[in-house]
């Protein structure tokens, strides 16, 4: 029974990895040819729907971690995933004056290269129980590049929508009303842009600690 589920987990989380890998793939690919024939005005259009695909999907990863399917601390994976939903829905898809803005691309390029090195990986340690050094090496080296130029798109397009986010009140409560409750999107914004400065510097250090870790052990092998 036991070797029975772990079939099927290692068959689930194989089919999940490298399903939500060609989806990550299709945006890259599609960002990159709307850059080289139309301009980076044009990226978000080009890759909003297989972007919202796959960046949503990766919701089932706290699932995954919630009810023990992987190892990966929850304290670590809800953040990250939770700003770039947050990114995906909140900021792009709800002001589309931010949409053609030249961070979106360098946006685009950073998460997908990313998510693309990383489901790989994992994909192919659930399918065929290894991974290559060589994708070992991709999976915790690539970020301490694309991590901080992710980063400050992130917070570059939060910055951006400020202005769109107040003069429309899109998402605000306004009082009276029969809650008895308010709510302003605005100072929402501003307190993720806060959190962006003590979290960022300490995911950076929690993922060098991780390479470091990663990288230990192959080198021991």
């Amino acid at each position: 029974m036991a070797g029975a589920l772990s079939a099927l987990r290692r068959l689930y989380l194989s089919l999940y990895n490298w399903t939500v890998f060609f989806g990550w793939l299709q945006v890259l690919y599609l960002a990159l040819k709307t850059l080289n024939e139309s301009g980076h005005q044009h990226v978000y259009k080009a890759v909003e729907r297989p972007l919202i695909l796959a960046q949503s999907a990766a919701v089932l990863e706290i699932l995954h971690g919630l009810v023990g399917l992987v190892r990966s601390p929850i304290s670590a994976t809800l953040p990250q995933i939770g700003s770039r939903l947050y990114l995906t829905w909140g900021i792009l898809w709800s002001f589309p004056e931010t949409q053609s803005h030249i961070l979106v691309s360098s946006l685009v390029i950073s998460w997908s290269i990313t998510e693309i090195i990383r489901y790989a990986f994992f994909g192919m340690k659930e399918a065929l129980g290894f991974a290559p050094s060589w994708l070992l090496w991709l999976r915790y080296s690539t970020f301490i590049l694309l991590y901080p130029t992710g980063i400050t798109s992130e917070v570059g397009l939060i910055y951006i929508a400020l202005q769109y986010i107040q003069k429309s009140e899109k998402y605000s409560i306004r009082m009276p009303n029969k809650w008895n409750f308010s709510f302003d999107y605005f100072y929402a914004a501003i307190i993720a842009l806060g959190i962006y400065v003590p979290g960022s510097p300490h995911m950076y250090r929690y993922m060098l600690s991780q390479r470091k870790k990663a990288l230990s052990k192959t080198k021991v092998a």
